[in-house]
């Protein structure tokens, strides 16, 4: 074969494996309002730099880009071919991406959609290897780089464990679908499209089940919302997280501060609006807003600086800790401290949620969670007490006692071992200044003055070592 034989032949194979699945199923995914799996990676990283690799191989889309300058490896499955053969080449070229990113120290993006494979789609033993081999370097890059999930089309069975490993993951209504089990894949047409939407949809995990952190209209937001959570984060454990041009506060953030130091003893809050006056340019990301709600979880900068925030929300349920709320607040402070964010943590509890269901349940193991996480973690951590500190809810949310760093207070706040009987105890007892003279407090600060505090606060402690005893890893009770 002559050399400019060869070279269109491989022209012409590339072509191939470029278009697998044909125009019809091109067509098919217009009319619904899907990307191509090609598509998708283009439209997450950075224009003019994604490399793809082993291209002959279909069924997904692998390589490497940039997303804002910075490296970031990515698969992206194509749901048309995937749920018709379920190849073990498929499986390995995610996980030779997966080995790339470890070994390189950059975060790895997964676009899921494996489309809806029938039982008898895969024959013999099929990807089932491969797929646990996925699996492993799933666990293996946790806490190495992160690894960040959109779904966007259907995984069931075997499929679906991956998002889930990941760090983040993030869901589109309506189109991406989460479930172990696919007892409904007999059930066609339109009821089919509602069953599936109530049994594994993104407002069900995002809502419910707090398997997805966020879930967004269409697949463009989608990828949008990733390139945003990247932003946050280091490229790898090793790196400090990334500094931004510095933005200020948002105009009358002060003043909006200082009116809650009078109001929020009368009625409820969004604790939300605070955080938006203490984060760069009112710039917030929050996960999981949907469920879980007392507890708010997400990423915003302070002086150019990424940092994580956990807070609770007096708007719901008063602000106190239930199971959901302990658990969504464990992983994201053990996320934040794998990968070097501080934490700043806002706090207005009156507890934990009691009752009869909540303890069955294993309430105590939950709250035990948090603890945990917050005792276990060695960033950079501070603390504020907007308003109400009682009792246990005092001690988990970061209070000095499991080594936060720096530990504030407003005037009104009220600190308690117990949840004050009378204006008088409030007053007595419960004073942020009897804590301060304890030592419980660093200082208690006019809310004007937060942003600001934390900002010297977080640059004191920059340069933060703190040791642990040496140990294979702990056993947190899961």
């Amino acid at each position: 074969m002559s050399a400019e034989d060869s070279t269109e032949r491989l022209r012409r194979l590339k072509t191939e494996a470029l278009q697998a699945g044909g125009p019809e199923r091109l067509a098919a995914r217009r009319k619904r309002g899907a990307c191509t799996a090609r598509e998708r990676v283009l439209g997450l990283v950075d224009d003019g730099t994604f490399v793809e690799l082993d291209v002959f191989v279909p069924g997904v889309v692998t390589g490497h880009g940039k997303v804002d300058g910075r490296d970031v490896y990515v698969f992206s499955q194509d749901g048309e071919i995937a749920e018709e053969s379920l190849d073990d080449a498929f499986a390995r070229k995610m996980v030779k991406v997966m080995d790339l990113a470890m070994k390189n120290g950059a975060p790895v993006v997964g676009l899921y959609d494996a489309g809806r494979a029938r039982p008898s789609a895969a024959r013999g033993s099929g990807p089932l290897g491969s797929y646990a081999e996925l699996f492993f370097r799933n666990v293996m890059a946790s806490g190495l780089v992160p690894q960040i999930a959109a779904v966007l089309g259907p995984c069931s069975g075997t499929a679906a464990y991956s998002p889930a490993l990941m760090d983040v993951t993030v869901m589109v209504k309506g189109s991406s679908h989460l479930f172990l089990g696919d007892p409904l894949m007999a059930v066609e047409g339109e009821e089919a499209e509602i069953a599936f939407e109530e049994l594994g949809g993104a407002r069900t995990h995002s809502e419910q089940s707090g398997v997805a952190h966020l879930a967004v209209d269409d697949e463009l937001e989608c990828l949008e919302i990733v390139r945003r959570l990247l932003s946050y984060l280091p490229q790898n454990n090793l790196e400090e997280t990334p500094l931004r041009r510095r933005s200020e506060s948002l105009a009358g953030s002060e003043d909006r501060l200082s009116s809650l130091l009078t109001s929020h003893a009368e009625a409820p809050y969004n604790m939300c609006q605070v955080v938006g006056d203490l984060v760069d340019g009112g710039e917030f990301l929050e996960l999981t807003p949907g469920w879980a709600a007392n507890l708010i979880v997400g990423f915003g900068r302070l002086d150019g600086r990424a940092v994580g925030v956990v807070a609770n929300q007096p708007a719901h349920l008063d602000g106190r800790l239930d199971i959901a709320a302990s658990a969504k607040g464990a992983r994201f402070v053990r996320f934040c401290d794998a990968f070097n964010l501080p934490l700043v943590v806002l706090v207005d509890t009156p507890g934990f949620v009691g009752g009869k269901q909540q303890e069955h349940a294993g309430a105590i193991r939950a709250a035990a969670q948090l603890m945990y996480s917050l005792c276990e973690a060695t960033v950079p951590k501070l603390s504020v007490v907007v308003h109400r500190a009682y009792g246990e809810g005092y001690e988990v949310m970061c209070s000095k006692h499991i080594r936060a760093d720096f530990n504030f207070a407003w005037p009104t706040a009220e600190i308690t071992a117990g949840v004050p009987s009378t204006a008088l105890d409030r007053q007595d007892e419960a004073s942020p200044y009897a804590a301060a003279q304890d030592g419980h407090l660093d200082d208690v600060i006019e809310p004007a003055e937060t942003r600001s505090r934390l900002v010297a606060a977080l640059e004191a402690c920059a340069s933060k070592r703190e040791g642990r005893p040496p140990k294979k890893h702990g056993n947190i009770p899961l």
